[in-house]
């Protein structure tokens, strides 16, 4: 299921509340209600700038979500019809298929620099390590006016990216952009929070959610196919809200399954999620590492953890990750959001079943 309302409508009935107060994020300018806390100001390289608690509000947004307005598919534009025919006349390729969204947020207050360059780095990395054909590789991006990342487009092109899939199928979904948290309503979330990704028209079309992504590309997957989610945006920890989390400190699996019981898990199929941060983190769009091409935090770390190994473990991946990231901030670089107030990017590993990882890291 998806959210038709905003993060901002949220934040409007949120400030019925006696306990809170409202703030303004400092670059979209969009309005939110926090609870018991002081408002915290994030650089504006972050990829996510609003966090929102909700004492009191389940009941409340509960209502709002089950009358909400679902898009009249009878009333779309010119543009959305054809953008929404393309991608459903993709072809279903066997084998080997990848899904790459990059949201810059063009011409918005919250503009991202490096996700363009992040998605075509990713495909590059697909074709030349991972012999994905080019064929088999769809973007959404804003440098392309047809296919934008919007919520309409993204969905679309999810579902296609698990078309009848079979046995033997290697599936990619990487996405660059912001990443937000919403009150969780259905007590699927052990924090309370439901995590988000933002496409280009997030302020008028909402969000999509941790809900909508496991439905719609976990739970079709099927004995023998195997799914890679590669998310460089802010709170992506349990976007997929998977049932497994390693833990790199203990080195154990963590049980992440829903208070409420329901099933989250694939028809036999294997997800795995590669995120940028845990969900209560930010993550970082930067120009440090490569001292000129912004980019993201999470993107580069994860394509020179590749780059720089011929066979590389799904351990030594997140090892490398957390090692340069780490190595970045003894070097004094100024990589703003990534670490502000000393809060450090750490890439989160979440799957649908548990598995060893010294398995090596093949797409």
């Amino acid at each position: 299921m998806s959210s038709s309302r905003t993060f901002a409508e949220y934040s409007e009935f949120s400030s019925v509340s006696p306990e809170s107060h409202r703030t303004c994020c400092p670059d979209c300018r969009d309005v939110v209600t926090v609870d018991g806390e002081t408002p915290i100001e994030e650089s504006s390289r972050d990829r996510c700038k609003l966090v929102s608690a909700a004492k009191g509000l389940n009941t409340r947004l509960k209502k709002m979500w089950r009358k909400r307005e679902l898009p009249d598919p009878n009333h779309l534009s010119s543009y959305e019809k054809f953008a929404i025919e393309t991608i459903r006349n993709w072809e279903a390729t066997k084998g080997k298929r990848a899904l790459l969204c990059g949201v810059t947020y063009n011409k918005q207050k919250y503009r991202l620099k490096g996700t363009d360059y992040d998605v075509s780095s990713m495909r590059e990395l697909l074709m030349s390590r991972f012999r994905f054909p080019s064929s088999s590789i769809r973007i959404l991006s804003e440098m392309d006016q047809h296919l934008r990342p919007t919520k309409r487009n993204i969905q679309e092109a999810l579902r296609w990216l698990v078309k009848d899939n079979q046995h033997g199928d290697s599936l990619v979904f990487y996405f660059s952009g912001h990443g937000l948290r919403q009150p969780d309503f259905f007590d699927d979330e052990l924090d309370g929070f439901d995590e988000t990704i933002c496409p280009v028209d997030f302020r008028t079309a909402g969000m999509i959610i941790d809900n909508e992504i496991n439905e719609t590309i976990v739970r079709p997957l099927v004995e023998g196919v195997k799914l890679h989610a590669i998310i460089d945006a802010c709170h992506s920890g349990t976007i997929l809200d998977l049932q497994h989390v390693y833990n790199t400190k203990t080195k154990k699996w963590l049980d992440n399954s829903p208070p409420s019981g329901v099933y989250k898990g694939t028809k036999g199929g294997h997800a795995i999620s590669i995120s940028a941060c845990e969900d209560h983190q930010l993550a970082a769009d930067t120009s440090a590492f490569s001292g000129k091409q912004m980019e993201g935090a999470m993107t580069y770390t994860f394509r020179k953890a590749i780059e720089d190994n011929r066979r590389v473990t799904y351990g030594g991946l997140l090892a490398s990750m957390h090692k340069d990231i780490l190595e970045a901030k003894a070097k004094c670089f100024s990589l703003r959001g990534l670490f502000h107030r000393e809060r450090l990017q750490e890439p989160l590993l979440s799957s649908s079943k548990v598995f060893d990882l010294n398995d090596t890291f093949v797409l």
